[in-house]
């Protein structure tokens, strides 16, 4: 069967505009010839949730996706540059585990899990504000703050998978295959999100609103790749991946009762109907398939399993904040001057 469908295209992104310090010089060492012999000074004070190390982080992480136009490969291992990648991790996880705070002892992902998955009918939050009344403009920020993600959506989840083991590893590859689309091209979600860009008239182009979006977006999907790239946070990745699939449905089902709303064009309605119905299947294999497996065996990550899914909500609600608050204030979400500019 041949794909009549436009792909994605294959070039790799260009690096980010740096926008601090750090951020300059993983930019600037990464613009030139590796030498295998690269050093970093000390971060000193940074903060946690800021652009510039959030910049960096991501700058860092892509070399383990598509890498960047003009920077050569061997970047992606160098001893230098994953010194800094490790500090600046640190810094980050530190300021996620406080935010946290302290896990009772007493907590499952089980008992977490089933609180997911009831919802209010009438909440507060993005979704709701979109669906009942958001604006097409905000719609088109809140996808250009999705498009970090999505665009590269399951990639980062990915990387748990040679951490698992026997069912656990079944049921996250099964959840996987439909993410990339089953089989079929035209169908992976990161394609499936590249045709919604598309039909909205904003680029498609991965990593294409990297210098526009903020550092609660950037960190979002940081938080992704930091628990992925680790084995020993295997149980948080996890419990990211689980959150994501349990509150997917319903945020999707409002997402689309907003398009259908602001007469949106349907390739973005599609987009969001697949995780309606996809996402209600995966929700029971992530409980009892992927997560019930691998506490049975393991079960000590049971607590890093509730870990990844409060530090999810962690990074999602500080994303949400800066969204509404821009918005109730009358400005544009985006570091750039809005979609207009």
């Amino acid at each position: 069967m041949s794909d009549d469908y436009e792909a994605l295209p294959a070039t790799q992104p260009l690096l980010p505009t740096p926008v601090g310090p750090i951020s300059g010089r993983v930019v600037d060492l990464l613009g030139g010839a590796w030498t295998g012999s690269t050093t970093f000074q000390p971060t000193g004070d940074v903060d946690p949730f800021g652009l510039d190390l959030h910049v960096a982080l991501y700058t860092c992480y892509e070399l383990h996706y598509r890498g960047f136009a003009g920077v050569a490969d061997s970047w992606e291992w160098d001893p230098g540059l994953l010194g800094l990648r490790g500090r600046l991790e640190r810094i980050f996880l530190d300021a996620v585990c406080a935010a946290v705070g302290d896990i009772p002892l007493d907590a499952s992902a089980a008992e977490l899990m089933a609180e997911l998955s009831v919802e209010p009918v009438d909440g507060t939050g993005l979704s709701y504000h979109l669906r009942d009344e958001g604006t097409w403009e905000q719609m088109c920020e809140y996808f250009v703050h999705r498009s970090l993600y999505h665009l590269k959506e399951g990639d980062p989840h990915a990387f748990a998978i040679p951490r698992l083991v026997g069912g656990a590893k079944a049921a996250f590859v099964a959840v996987e295959y439909d993410e990339y689309g089953a089989g079929s091209g035209d169908r992976v979600h990161q394609q499936l999100f590249a045709d919604l860009l598309d039909a909205a008239d904003l680029d498609s182009t991965y990593l294409g609103y990297v210098d526009d979006v903020p550092a609660e977006a950037l960190a979002a999907v940081n938080l992704m790749s930091l628990f992925g790239l680790h084995r020993d946070l295997r149980g948080a990745a996890v419990g990211h991946f689980a959150s994501t699939e349990i509150t997917s449905p319903p945020g999707s089902m409002r997402i689309v009762k907003a398009l259908e709303r602001m007469g949106a064009p349907q390739a973005c309605k599609d987009f969001y109907s697949e995780h309606v119905e996809a996402d209600a299947v995966h929700e029971l294999v992530v409980r009892y398939d992927v997560v019930g497996d691998l506490v049975t065996r393991e079960p000590r990550l049971d607590r890093d399993v509730v870990f990844g899914i409060l530090a999810r909500d962690v990074v999602e609600d500080r994303l949400a904040d800066h969204m509404m608050a821009c918005w109730r204030s009358g400005k544009t979400s985006l570091r750039s001057r809005g979609l207009a500019a």
